[in-house]
């Protein structure tokens, strides 16, 4: 469709031909000239003698709607809309004209639709998997951050409080929707409108962060003030829309969310009032004050503002399982209760077993298999709405996160609900959010020794999960799941270790390692780590022959912290005993290996300190290379340093380490003397408590000079002097 010229009739017809059809979007998106004279309608529609004014804002009206039609749905249509700058055109229009109430009320819905396209393009998704990774996130990163700058939020966060309920309702929902990141969070959270911005500064001198009872950044700042206002209003899409917005910003928020729970001298706390509004007639309204609720209640978590209330919580998971056991609410509701659930329990023990005692673990079960035949057909998947597939990954998701933690609640998703066959029918379906999330539940599962050993095995589920681990043109999220899930049956105690080694899955992770994803590395030498713990020594060499020791040596050194620490983890994991211990010096030699462990117990992260110390303490066991770690003034010193400056989780492996090497090696005195680790065993054997941490040292601690809290690191560091001066005494 080629379009030469726009008036008010064509606007129309394109505005009915695009809505809820994306293929009509494509094509118009495909057809620059339009979309550039689309996007000029907003400020300059093309005039002409006979048109008044109002004829004008009603093309503006129209090209607004055109605009918001094709930002949803189609990706293509949004970069055609962003290589115009149609949020650019907004932001100009709404700045440098008074519009009419009903064209400003369409350019900020307008704006709204824009914003929220753009955020989703970004991610992270609100209500489960986007079906594909977007392909202009970078695009859409850069104008979504546009949007949150602060001369750009002058522009359109005061009409927050327009007296048209449209605009100000609109301007809610962009809150609501593009509010994804804690940086665009804290932005308008701490957002003034610039004559309060003039007066905040000039009522405090430099020093001064307070906030006091006349301060404009008073109960969470002006728009939280303004949006908690919102909530008053008894038109109930007022109240829905302040309530996202408020979540999106209460989200891992502390400080807005600390404002919203408890009460000011003057009124009830805003937490009470959301509360008060779950048990509305209307269920999008429940839904909107349980996320809102959930939002304030976990921000912060493990420290939140409620930490010993579970109300809120219980309040939320009353309306969520009457929603998610109700059969007569829309497909589309019950997704969201689902998703809104596991933001209440995700990562929490105690709310996961709380929800668990509520019942809501049967009701997601039966919700489960209710949409979910045994038996896979084509004609199932081909003739599944979209609305049953989110439902289901909603519902899974849910389920593992309530099952991640407790071994009773694993055994009743396996034998008393019985959900394996549905978990494993949906490892293939075709919906990416199901099969991502079916892997979440078996991730969760595996986690139980009993399960692994049994079930997962038994039911063919482990190996269900692993076909899907070696598809090559798996989405990458999915194989990231499927990853998690790898490394639980990669364990010591799975029965499907061996079998995995003889399927080839050390190939596979070597893919992975070699991939560039971060979280896919992370997750390849995690499994790798779990594959060596506690095996045979032929399994070694068969692991690192896949591997390579070249591969292994460049790993030690990688710039992400995460995988560097797994790296040396893994090292850690072969040197078990003697003759490993003799394959690492072979393999990786002698000064690399002992030149890698001295940079990485330099480390300003603790936790490649802790793992190169017990990598150390491993290699001390082997008396046939003591002298060679003896010899090495640098890692001595680092030594030194970590019994001295460390937590005790590091403290104690260095001292394993320095015990080792004085008792089996009675030449050692020498080179520890040098190194001042004597005197530093005589402070920690000398202390005798109440001395507090040096705050100059790398990591916190509950030590002072050397000094030793810690019973279990304190009696080795008497048994390592002990076998120090003895060795001194007999003159060896």
């Amino acid at each position: 469709m080629t379009i030469t010229a726009l008036n008010l009739s064509t606007l129309k017809k394109v505005k009915n031909s695009v809505i809820g059809n994306p293929t009509a979007k494509v094509a118009l998106a495909e057809d620059e000239a339009f979309i550039r004279m689309l996007v000029d309608c907003i400020n300059n529609p093309l005039p002409s003698l006979e048109e008044s004014q109002g004829s004008q804002d009603d093309i503006r009206i129209e090209a607004a709607h055109v605009i918001s039609s094709l930002s949803y749905g189609s990706s293509s249509a949004l970069r055609a809309l962003l290589r115009f700058n149609a949020h650019r055109s907004f932001i100009f229009a709404i700045s440098n004209f008074q519009p009419s109430g009903s064209l400003k009320a369409s350019y900020a819905r307008a704006l709204r639709a824009l914003a929220a396209a753009i955020a989703e393009e970004v991610g992270p998704s609100k209500w489960g998997l986007r079906s594909s990774p977007s392909v202009l996130r970078e695009e859409a990163k850069t104008a979504l951050d546009y949007l949150f700058q602060l001369e750009v939020m002058d522009i359109y966060l005061p009409l927050l409080v327009d007296p048209t309920p449209q605009t100000s309702t609109s301007i809610a929902q962009l809150i609501a929707s593009a509010v994804r990141t804690q940086e665009h969070r804290t932005a308008v959270s701490d957002w003034l409108p610039p004559a309060e911005r003039i007066k905040e500064v000039k009522g405090k001198r430099g020093w001064e962060k307070a906030v006091g009872p006349a301060s404009p950044s008073k109960d969470g700042g002006w728009v939280t003030r303004n949006l908690t206002t919102l909530l008053l209003s008894r038109d109930t899409k007022f109240q829905e829309a302040a309530l996202y917005a408020l979540a999106a910003l209460a989200e891992n928020n502390p400080a807005v969310a600390t404002t919203f729970a408890h009460a000011p001298p003057d009124r009830e706390a805003t937490l009470a009032h959301v509360l008060s509004l779950c048990r509305s007639r209307s269920t999008e309204l429940q839904l909107a004050a349980c996320l809102c609720a959930t939002n304030i209640s976990r921000a912060g978590y493990p420290n939140p503002p409620l930490a010993s209330d579970n109300s809120p919580a219980l309040t939320v998971m009353h309306v969520i399982n009457r929603i998610i056991a109700s059969d007569n609410e829309r497909s589309r509701i019950r997704t969201k209760a689902c998703f809104i659930l596991y933001n209440l329990v995700s990562d929490h023990k105690e709310l996961c077993k709380l929800a668990f005692d509520r019942g809501t673990l049967s009701k997601l079960a039966c919700l489960v298999k209710s949409i979910t035949p045994i038996e896979q057909t084509v004609e199932w998947e081909e003739d599944e709405p979209e609305s049953i597939s989110c439902l289901r990954e909603a519902a899974l998701t849910a389920i593992a996160a309530i099952s991640l933690f407790d071994d009773d609640i694993r055994g009743d998703v396996t034998d008393k609900l019985k959900l394996i066959p549905s978990i494993q029918t949906s490892l293939s379906h075709q919906h990416v959010g199901v099969r991502y999330a079916a892997c979440q539940c078996v991730r969760a599962l595996s986690r139980s020794v009993a399960v692994l050993r049994t079930n997962i095995v038994d039911t063919g589920l482990g190996m269900a999960v692993y076909q899907l681990f070696q598809k090559q043109d798996e989405d990458r999220r999915v194989t990231y799941a499927a990853s998690a899930v790898i490394c639980n049956l990669a364990n010591d105690c799975s029965p499907l270790r061996t079998v995995l080694l003889e399927q080839g899955v050390v190939n596979r992770l070597v893919q992975l390692l070699n991939s560039g994803d971060s979280g896919l590395r992370l997750n390849a030498l995690w499994a790798i780590k779990n594959l060596l713990y506690k095996s045979s020594l032929d399994v070694k060499r068969q692991v690192m022959d896949g591997i390579g020791w070249h591969e292994l040596a460049e790993l030690l050194t990688d710039p992400d912290i995460g995988v560097q620490e797994q790296a040396f983890h893994v090292v850690r994991h072969i040197a078990e005993g003697a003759d490993d211990v003799d394959m690492v010096f072979n393999q990786l030699g002698t000064e690399v290996l002992l030149g890698f462990l001295s940079i990485a117990m330099d480390s300003q992260n603790e936790d490649i300190v802790h793992q190169a110390v017990c990598v150390l303490a491993n290699l001390a066991n082997s008396p046939l290379h003591q002298n060679s770690i003896l010899a090495h003034s640098r890692i001595l010193g680092s030594l030194k340093s970590c019994l001295v400056d460390a937590k005790v989780g590091i403290r104690r492996p260095a001292i394993a380490c320095v015990l080792e090497l004085v008792r089996a090696n009675p030449h050692s005195h020498q080179a520890l003397h040098e190194a001042g680790i004597d005197s530093t065993l005589r402070h920690m054997c000398e202390y005798n408590g109440g001395m507090g941490g040096s705050p100059t040292r790398r990591f916190s601690i509950g030590l002072q000079m050397g000094a030793e809290d810690d019973w279990e690191v304190k009696e080795k560091a008497r048994d390592a002097l002990h076998w120090l001066e003895h060795n001194v005494e007999m003159g060896v």
